[in-house]
């Protein structure tokens, strides 16, 4: 029996984020914890958001490291697509910037190193997240960094360049706005660390290097990066701001943009990569454990405002299943709508980290790929490296 709703207990919603809502969930069987994320077909299909959560669910069946926020199932039901994730309790990194937290230069750079770790492998897998800021860090209750929203994640190979204007404006990287503008060469992985570089310095001084919005018109960003330069705390380290001179690089061909760059960094030069890798390293801020970190109004938004809630799902859909068989097909006030509902349904791919993981370890791999047959036999094969990349770049890390 396939995967679905029912399999897992609804305990309340924590959050909203582009194109659908989250909440916690508890899986009846294991009784483990996860993150839930649900999209309404109807409503993506209005607002033309399908491929992207098709193009997201593609890139989190193929990836698993320690420090991204990893899913574990996907299915559907006739309503919503589903997406069931890790779930990390302490709240990402915007909550705690609006909740006033100092963040100390070594708490930050504790962040930096996990990122650039989770970078780095997204870079191995051909992927550019183009969403990097602290909306998308999510904290552990340990405190340790994790990165989710692949909505505009993208997939870059033999050489391609990435062309779309895409990203949060005050994180994009100069060339994304270049590349808009001349249509020039385009951009790849470096707009990531451009973006890790943003947040470092927001986190350490509590407001963004460059005064920029998102109603700022693209002709005067490309004009403000070639004369304003960056302002940096004369409290904050040497080594620190040499690093953040690094990533903020405007030219990206001299950013740092990969994990041996950041190596070389003096300010790094001591980091046990390793232990980091392990998460042996303790988070200079740790969440408190006593509270739910997110925006209460979530949960009273989805009780008493939202017009088709989780919680009385089962009854709703017996009601339609009902109506539907009244009334004649022929009779469909939108054949358009009607249309995108069965080739979503036809096409949405069905994930099940959990059932493969243990069928890997009856034959002694560890892989992640989708349910599609034999092609997950190939899949898994390719994606056996993938889960043991972090541990390899750590133990040869941990060498230099």
């Amino acid at each position: 029996m396939q995967l679905n709703f029912d399999h897992f207990q609804i305990l309340r919603a924590i959050g909203k984020g582009s194109f659908g809502k989250v909440c916690i969930v508890q899986k009846r069987d294991t009784e483990k914890m996860y993150a839930m994320k649900y999209m309404n077909k109807q409503q993506c299909i209005e607002r033309d958001e399908v491929r992207n959560v098709f193009r997201e669910l593609e890139i989190l069946q193929e990836i698993e490291h320690v420090f991204l926020v990893n899913l574990w199932y996907s299915f559907q039901d006739e309503e919503d697509m589903f997406m069931v994730v890790d779930l990390l309790l302490g709240g990402d990194l915007r909550y705690h910037l609006q909740q006033n937290v100092q963040f100390t230069e070594e708490t930050v750079r504790l962040y930096l190193c996990e990122m650039a770790l989770a970078l780095d492998y997204l870079r191995s897998q051909h992927i550019i997240h183009r969403d990097v800021k602290p909306d998308n860090i999510l904290l552990d209750e340990q405190g340790h960094a994790h990165l989710t929203d692949f909505n505009i994640a993208t997939i870059i190979r033999d050489g391609e360049r990435a062309t779309a204007l895409a990203g949060t404006k005050p994180y994009m990287a100069p060339e994304i706005f270049h590349s808009f503008l001349s249509g020039g060469t385009g951009y790849s992985f470096e707009v990531d660390w451009w973006s890790l570089g943003i947040m470092a310095y927001e986190l350490l001084r509590g407001w963004r290097p460059y005064d920029i919005h998102s109603n700022n018109p693209v002709e005067s960003l490309v004009q403000l990066f070639s004369t304003v330069s960056v302002q940096y705390s004369s409290t904050w380290s040497k080594e620190m701001v040499a690093l953040l001179r690094k990533l903020l690089t405007v030219n990206p061909e001299h950013r740092f943009s990969c994990l041996a760059d950041i190596q070389t960094s003096a300010y790094l030069s001591a980091v046990p990569w390793g232990d980091v890798c392990q998460k042996r390293l303790e988070p200079g801020f740790v969440p408190n454990k006593g509270r739910l970190h997110c925006d209460p109004t979530f949960e009273l938004e989805e009780m008493i405002l939202e017009s088709r809630p989780l919680h009385k799902k089962k009854k709703r859909l017996a009601k339609n299943k009902s109506r539907d068989n009244s009334k004649d097909s022929s009779q469909s006030e939108n054949d358009y709508l009607q249309e995108c509902l069965e080739a979503i349904q036809q096409d949405f791919v069905i994930f099940n980290r959990e059932k493969l993981k243990k069928s890997q370890e009856q034959t002694g791999e560890s892989t992640s790929a989708p349910e599609s047959g034999a092609e997950a036999e190939t899949e898994a094969e390719a994606e056996t490296s993938n889960l043991n990349m972090c541990s390899s770049v750590c133990s040869s890390a941990g060498s230099t």
